[in-house]
């Protein structure tokens, strides 16, 4: 019998990231994590310390709770020998992936059974999500101290709270091949009336709200996760009293905690869940993201173990890669004395939606940080527009490995492989920004890392996807690379096992070694 070799380990660890990380904020929080455990110390974007800035720091800030920026500055820099040459090095991706989002009114009811209306977030292989195990995922605002708040103001009224539901709450089912015998032949289905998830049923959200307390003080009904009906809860005279009705004396009866009218909103059976999940009660939350994703964790599979089959490749393998690259070379001995090259990587959201966000490409997070670094006395003298001209961005973004099935749908030359190393992605119509400056640097960060380098353009008769690449590079210098993986923006992707060591190894390289070589092209 043969028996597989074992899954990669940084394949593993990649797997149990993403089953841990179904929306950006859970990646921001999972990967921050992994950041203080190699010794970075978050800051505030909106409060900082510039005293945390000092030679060697390990930093980190969030914008949003959905993007992330971690940086390293030389450990040599003073304001007597910082070089006119210094420069950054970015190692950028996005965290957000094509998914449903929950309506801000989400109540819907058809046929017996309870809906909940959704919204298409980007450009998702849409029919990939019928008849899957769905749940929830996002953040819910959420007071802290019910009614007038704290007093003495030491703590905040309201707090942003990470929520994962683990258990299939959701499906969106598919219509009987008996029904519609040309469901082989075409699918199609209309994206507002025949993509709803169903929730549950009508009559047993009745049932769960008609039980009632006996006056003695026993407690009324529960959600079926164990929390107290909040909106059916009873009087001794079995009078139902609305949660958000819990009435303020101070407040004249006013309810100045749910202003949302969240239960107006939701279903009462989802918000239960929701405020169970928390540990708090239904008049708590005022307002929430929430995401719906495959309950299926991610796997390494394949006869060899040289699959990965998860969600979000795109693109969490980014993400996870260049903060553990990051990470790896700040914690390689002398890391920080080998040149004056501030290391840094930013992870946005909204890429998949244009990146025009406050939290997306387009902002100014990536400027901002820039204009921060030179305002310290070690870099006033480089200013905001020579260390952008010294610099150096990867904009790293998931590519298409050759489809066995689809194979005349590639460029002949440019069909990158599974498990072939990093992808350069070219265009040129500028949808990627790689051009001969910046693909010849890449190519020497990846023969020293001993990672191997894929081609990869699209057909003349076919368009062109994009990334967070073109927009950067209007400030910096841009190579946009990736990692070749299948079925892109299905809710189920496969990519390489091997290719996570590669990409840990490139970015690990490129931020100990790009600045060295940079310094060793002559262009302008």
């Amino acid at each position: 019998m043969r028996i597989p070799p074992s899954p990669p380990v940084d394949a593993v660890k990649f797997c149990e990231f993403v089953t841990e990380s179904p929306t950006p904020f859970h990646a921001v929080s999972n990967l921050t994590t992994r950041l203080l455990a190699s010794g970075f110390k978050p800051i505030s974007e909106r409060k900082p310390d510039l005293a945390e800035f000092k030679p060697g720091a390990k930093l980190f800030y969030t914008r949003n709770q959905s993007s992330l920026v971690a940086f390293t500055l030389p450990s040599s820099s003073n304001a007597s020998d910082a070089s006119t040459e210094t420069s950054i090095s970015f190692a950028v991706g996005h965290l957000d992936s094509p998914c449903l989002k929950v309506r801000p009114n989400s109540k819907r009811s058809k046929a017996g059974y309870l809906q909940v209306g959704v919204e298409l977030y980007g450009g998702g292989i849409w029919h990939s999500w019928f008849d899957r195990d769905l749940s929830l995922a996002g953040r819910v605002i959420v007071s802290t101290s019910p009614g007038s708040g704290s007093a003495s103001g030491s703590e905040p009224k309201y707090v942003s709270k990470l929520v994962k539901i683990d258990r299939p709450l959701l499906r969106i089912p598919t219509l009987a091949i008996h029904l519609d015998r040309t469901a082989n032949d075409a699918f199609k289905f209309n994206k507002e009336t025949e993509f709803l998830p169903i929730l549950g049923l009508i009559a047993d959200q009745l049932n769960d709200a008609s039980g009632s307390g006996n006056g003695n003080g026993n407690p009324g009904p529960k959600s079926r996760s164990g929390t107290p009906q909040p909106f059916g809860s009873r009087s001794g005279s079995g009078a139902a009293t609305p949660a958000r009705m819990d009435l303020d004396e101070g407040s004249g009866g006013r309810d100045e905690v749910n202003i949302a009218g969240m239960e107006e909103k939701h279903h009462p059976l989802l918000l239960a869940v929701l405020a169970d999940e928390l540990g708090c009660s239904i008049s708590d939350i005022q307002d929430f993201e929430l995401s719906l994703f495959d309950v299926q964790p991610s796997a390494v599979g394949g006869l060899s173990n040289e699959f990965i089959f998860s969600p979000r490749c795109d693109n969490l393998m980014t993400s996870f890669c260049s903060i553990e690259g990051l990470c790896d070379a700040v914690d390689s001995i002398d890391a920080t004395n080998t040149d004056d090259s501030i290391r840094c990587v930013i992870l946005f959201d909204n890429e998949e939606v244009g990146s025009v966000s406050h939290h997306g490409a387009e902002s100014n997070l990536l400027p901002s940080f820039v204009e921060r670094i030179v305002s310290l006395p070690e870099y006033s003298k480089i200013g905001y527009h020579q260390m952008l001209a010294n610099s150096f961005l990867v904009s790293a973004d998931m590519g298409h490995a050759v489809n066995p099935n689809y194979e005349n749908r590639y460029e002949t030359n440019h069909a990158p492989r599974i498990n072939g190393g990093i992808v350069i992605k070219t265009n040129a119509n500028q949808r990627y920004t790689s051009n001969a400056q910046t693909t010849f640097l890449l190519r020497r960060v990846a023969k020293r890392a001993g990672v191997p380098v894929q081609e990869f353009e699209i057909r003349n008769d076919s368009s062109c996807g994009s990334t967070v690449g073109p927009h950067l590079s209007t400030h910096v210098r841009t190579v946009d690379i990736g990692l070749a993986q299948l079925s892109m923006h299905s809710i189920r992707e496969t990519a390489g096992s091997a290719d996570v060591r590669y990409y840990i190894q490139f970015f690990k390289t490129y931020f100990d070694a790009l600045a060295g070589y940079d310094r060793d092209l002559k262009i302008d």
